[in-house]
């Protein structure tokens, strides 16, 4: 754990950094619990308490990237805790220890190590039931089954496709020959955690329109994994467990596999298909890697017992030194698509008093959101109705015969857009009628991208007579 928080402490700040998805949590965790209680019927319902969480600590720390992302690093040290006792209590300290180190190493925990998004909590809830889980397979009780049932609904209430893990649980059963009580009683906890969780499924399916963006299923986007599911199997192949008995390999290789088999077969009918949303799954790729340090020590110790001790420390080094340019760019501002303070800088250093503000496409309205000083004395001409009023993530803009109208009377406007390299095609006819204003009537006198933004300001041509519109 000490090992894990020491990860997530390097360079927690990135640089000073806060993308576009963290953006979504700092400004939802900024408004009242009337006004999140709002957004969550309009949309986000599926991280609703996240949000409430992240504003229970916004509230008694402040706003900032370390009160952003510290719950991440803590949550990833839990889950490297849990994947470490069950390694140590199924096959040895070898296994455990292995496990739980690999574990803040592995590229997608890494990225999600340093992220103000829920993913990291979900892997830590579904850790602590998997654990639960080994210890009542051991030795049955009655309040230990209510534990693991809470705790599979505490993730399932951070992000429902947390429930798959009662698929992978449910293999590990078979796999062991759990007992009828055993199954009965796993029964019991999966179908109150489910009965929990079901009011939040039906309603966030209303919202189903915001994960719209999410592309088709395609072969390439599932080498990744499958190289996942290949390296998962080798360490599953290289346990040796006692028949009706739990092990690593069933445990381990059940919940790396299951997640990423439900999820691709779901996308296969609505696209789905982001890794982040089964990032749980990594802790059964950690669970098998200890199986083969375990399975590789245990083998040399024999005939040369010295170097045995050494090959646990060496493969992490190897690991760490192997993966060092992948952890600094993760850590670095440039790792994600943008950047939303560094936009609200340029913002804050080139506007005039008086001078209007205006966001293509509209979701780029989160850099006033997260950082609303810098934007004091803009006017946002666009805007009808304030996220919070509206109970939105952008708010409510003018439809464009009003925007077309409105724009020509401006002296000075400043763009906040995407850069050049990350931008999409405006689709929205509002956005195609605030370029086409922009055009017509101003010309741009400054122009700045940094970190996946773009600042342009644009001032009033001095000929009264527009130029045409092309």
């Amino acid at each position: 754990m000490v090992w894990t928080v020491g990860l997530g402490l390097w360079g927690l700040s990135r640089g000073n950094s806060v993308w576009r998805d963290e953006a979504a949590t700092w400004q939802v965790a900024r408004r009242p619990t009337g006004d999140i209680w709002h957004l969550l019927g309009q949309v986000d319902a599926v991280h609703g308490l996240y949000y409430l969480l992240m504003h229970a600590l916004f509230t008694c720390f402040g706003p900032g990237t370390t009160t952003l992302r510290l719950p991440s690093v803590l949550a990833v040290a839990v889950a490297a805790g849990c994947v470490t006792v069950i390694g140590q209590r199924l096959a040895g300290n070898c296994a455990g220890l292995g496990a739980g180190l690999a574990l803040g190493l592995l590229p997608a925990v890494q990225f999600h190590l340093q992220e103000g998004r829920p993913y990291a909590l979900v892997m830590a809830g579904v850790a602590v039931s998997t654990l639960l889980l080994v210890v009542l397979l051991e030795r049955p009780a009655p309040w230990w089954w209510a534990a693991y049932g809470v705790t599979v609904l505490l993730s399932g209430l951070l992000n429902w496709l947390a429930l798959l893990v009662l698929v992978a649980h449910a293999v590990t059963l078979c796999w062991t020959r759990a007992t009828r009580g055993t199954w009965a009683r796993w029964t019991l906890a999966a179908t109150g955690a489910l009965a929990g969780t079901a009011p939040l499924i039906l309603f966030s399916r209303g919202q189903s329109e915001q994960i719209s963006w999410i592309p088709p299923l395609t072969w390439h986007m599932l080498i990744g994994p499958a190289i996942l599911l290949a390296i998962g199997t080798l360490g599953a192949l290289l346990d040796r467990p006692r028949p009706g008995s739990p092990s690593l390999a069933s445990i381990g290789l059940p919940l790396l596999a299951v997640p990423l088999l439900a999820l691709t077969g779901i996308s296969l009918i609505k696209p789905l298909f982001l890794d982040r949303y089964i990032l749980f799954g990594q802790l059964g790729l950690t669970l098998l890697i200890g199986t083969a340090l375990a399975r590789a020590t245990a083998a040399t110790a024999p005939r040369f017992p010295r170097t045995s001790r050494l090959i646990l420390p060496l493969a992490l080094l190897s690991a760490l030194a192997a993966l060092l340019p992948y952890s600094l760019a993760k850590r670095s501002p440039e790792s994600r698509v943008d950047d939303v303070l560094s936009a609200a800088d340029r913002v804050h250093h080139l506007k005039h008093p008086g001078d209007a503000v205006l966001f293509i496409p509209s979701a780029r309205r989160d850099t006033a959101l997260v950082s609303p000083d810098a934007f004091r004395g803009l006017r946002d001409i666009a805007l009808t109705k304030s996220p919070v009023t509206s109970g939105t993530l952008k708010g409510v803009e003018a439809e464009p015969s009003s925007l077309t109208a409105t724009i020509p009377h401006c002296t000075r406007i400043l763009l906040v857009t995407d850069a050049p390299g990350v931008a999409k095609r405006d689709s929205a006819h509002r956005d195609k009628a605030k370029r086409a204003a922009l055009r017509r009537y101003f010309t741009p006198v400054a122009d700045e991208t940094v970190r996946g933004r773009r600042v342009t300001v644009y001032e009033r041509l001095p000929d009264p007579r527009p130029r045409p519109n092309p």
